[in-house]
């Protein structure tokens, strides 16, 4: 196994959840349904996470089997439901997403890295 392009992918979901958190730190649902640029930074970010699974799970079959405590099909799901239906996003799916899937995935992957 490639581990350093394994860990790029980990470092790229990593710097995705860091930069999402980051443009919503501070506002509530209704600010963030107001704010069309922060929806796309963060929708871009979750399909950047999503992304970086898809291809982990593609390159790294035995990698992700050795890690069930993260969602990798969940991942995948998402940015597929993004990518192919971009106009019929669920904003507050993506709010709550934001708020309780990043945090978790963000001391998943962190506590991989540690190992």
């Amino acid at each position: 196994m490639n581990k350093q392009r394994h860990e790029d992918y980990l470092n790229h979901m990593i710097q995705a959840i860091d930069d999402a958190l980051s443009y919503i730190d501070g506002l509530e649902l209704a600010d963030f349904l107001e704010d069309k640029r922060t929806q796309q930074a963060c929708i871009m970010n979750v399909l950047i996470i999503g992304e970086a699974a898809t291809k982990l799970m593609n390159e790294y079959p035995n990698f992700v089997t050795q890690h069930p405590q993260i969602e990798w099909r969940s991942m995948r799901g998402m940015r597929n439901r993004i990518a192919h239906g971009y106009f019929d996003i669920n904003l507050e799916v993506v709010w709550e997403t934001l708020q309780t899937a990043l945090p978790d995935l963000q001391a998943k992957i962190q506590a991989i890295q540690n190992q």
